[in-house]
């Protein structure tokens, strides 16, 4: 399906899931995606972050983090679809795949991913500050005002779904939105 869907598209093209060793990375690179997204097995195996960048460019190396807010306010990393909580600090975890080499950060909010209500911008804007990669907003948009409000909290990008499948919302009218908010993008 990769291969297929990159012979289609001409933009970069990132694919997650199921990635667990060098060779996954490199099967799908070779088919033909730009960069790969690595969460739980980034979380089991943090060497894995080390290895794959280091043999394929940080750029290609993408770590997902999966966040909820917990009981005393500070947010966690959670794994297997948000279920299971690691108990690791999420700003220690971004931190950390930072230094070992990750060359951008899909950060979720399990707390707002699917309702619409905006990203979660607190956590968003402290990882933006804390390492020097792209960071993307996702699991919220419901507005163009929301997309918006990440790209001012520090995010370099804000992942939308269903506001797209559904044709809530037009790409090009989100593009001049924004642009028309002194967000750069290219029309």
């Amino acid at each position: 399906i990769v291969k297929q869907v990159a012979k289609e598209v001409f933009i970069p093209l990132t694919v997650g899931g199921g990635i667990r060793k060098l060779e996954d990375i490199y099967s799908l690179l070779n088919v033909g995606c730009d960069k790969v997204s690595i969460n739980s097995s980034a979380v089991t195996n943090p060497n894995l972050i080390n290895e794959s960048s280091k043999r394929f460019g940080s750029q290609c190396i993408v770590v997902a983090i999966d966040v909820k807010r917990v009981a005393d306010g500070s947010y966690h990393v959670f794994v297997k679809g948000g279920r299971e909580d690691t108990g690791l600090d999420a700003l220690a975890w971004a931190k950390e795949v930072y230094d070992r080499g990750c060359g951008e950060i899909l950060l979720t909010s399990m707390d707002t991913d699917g309702a619409k209500t905006g990203f979660e911008l607190n956590i968003t804007s402290q990882i933006s500050k804390l390492v020097d990669i792209p960071v993307i907003a996702s699991g919220g948009a419901g507005t163009m005002e929301h997309i918006k409000d990440a790209f001012e909290c520090g995010a370099s990008a804000a992942l939308a779904a269903s506001i797209f499948h559904f044709k809530e919302i037009d790409i090009m009218d989100l593009k001049r939105y924004l642009k028309a908010n002194n967000i750069p993008v290219r029309i």
